[in-house]
């Protein structure tokens, strides 16, 4: 295992030792009673920290104990924190207990701590799901909330932050008067892109639907409106 790493590393000389970056006692101890015992004790402190170093050794029954671990244990306070772990090391698995636990707990996620904490590839990969339990005008509202959050922490201008996050809102779930009402905030403060603007009024010159564009779905939480019986409500077989 190390031998390996060391390699990747560049290390060629047996007589130097093996720094191991970036591993706490904690994780060590776990990593040692996995490799002498091929079972570990996991704590929700180490559990994603040992998924990591699953990974990066090769450790592979270790990265499906701590998956496992982790997905048993989702709740409002990790899920958040747990989907970014599954996006930065490509789990899908754990991605898609994550994303479905999400949509069963949609607004206790969304008022959480480690909402306001996503990094936007995970924002993005939450707003694409059709079962999020609540309606898109709350949705709007915490996307603003999470991209006014990170603007502060990144020092960024607020737009700038929520701009692929803003593209994920369904704009065509709304009725022209609720998009009236959007447009004229967004005036303010372009937070909306045109582009999505123009989708929503399309769709309502047209009542036509584009079966491939999942922006014009209706989700699983979303207030009925009259409009919606020209939108899709699942996305289309394979």
């Amino acid at each position: 295992m190390f031998q390996d790493q060391a390699q990747r590393a560049g290390v060629v000389d047996n007589t130097v030792p093996f720094v191991l970056a970036d591993m706490t006692p904690d994780i060590f101890l776990a990593v040692m009673e996995f490799i002498y015992t091929n079972c570990v004790t996991l704590t929700p402190k180490i559990a994603i920290d040992s998924l990591g170093i699953g990974l990066e050794y090769g450790l592979e029954e270790l990265r499906k104990l701590a998956g496992h671990y982790l997905i048993e244990n989702l709740a409002v306070h990790n899920v958040c924190e747990c989907l970014q772990a599954s996006i930065v090391f490509a789990q899908n698995e754990l991605k898609d207990a994550c994303i479905l636990y999400i949509d069963e707990h949609t607004e206790d996620v969304f008022k959480s701590k480690g909402f306001a904490e996503l990094s936007e590839e995970s924002l993005v990969e939450t707003l694409k799901s059709d079962g999020l339990t609540m309606d898109e005008s709350k949705i709007l509202k915490y996307i603003r909330d999470w991209a006014q959050v990170n603007s502060v922490v990144l020092k960024k201008p607020y737009v700038e932050i929520g701009k692929k996050a803003v593209k994920q809102i369904r704009l065509t779930l709304f009725t022209p008067e609720e998009i009236e009402k959007i447009e004229v905030e967004n005036r303010k403060e372009p937070f909306v892109p045109i582009e999505c603007f123009s989708v929503a009024w399309k769709f309502h010159a047209t009542k036509k639907s584009d079966s491939g564009n999942p922006l014009m779905r209706v989700r699983k939480g979303t207030d009925s409106r009259e409009h919606h019986t020209h939108l899709l409500t699942e996305a289309p077989s394979a």
